[in-house]
């Protein structure tokens, strides 16, 4: 798990009356992708996006978040 989904648990476990151990194990229940993300998975979006294929690319915003946010 990376260190910003695990500060993000630990400010709304208590807010939810839950252990940090219970905010973690429920989170990947809740996620399409249904595990933790881990630093491999946000460097991959890294090297494509320092790479000159993204030339096209301007001004957006792109959730890595494992399907956590359901919308489109």
């Amino acid at each position: 798990m990376i260190d910003r989904r695990r500060s993000y648990l630990e400010h709304w476990a208590p807010l939810h009356t839950q252990s940090l151990e219970e905010e973690t194990a429920n989170f990947p229940r809740e996620a399409v992708i249904a595990r933790h993300g881990e630093p491999a998975d946000i460097a991959e979006l890294m090297a494509f996006l320092v790479s000159s294929a993204p030339r096209w690319m301007t001004g957006s915003t792109l959730r890595m978040d494992g399907g956590e946010a359901k919308s489109v």
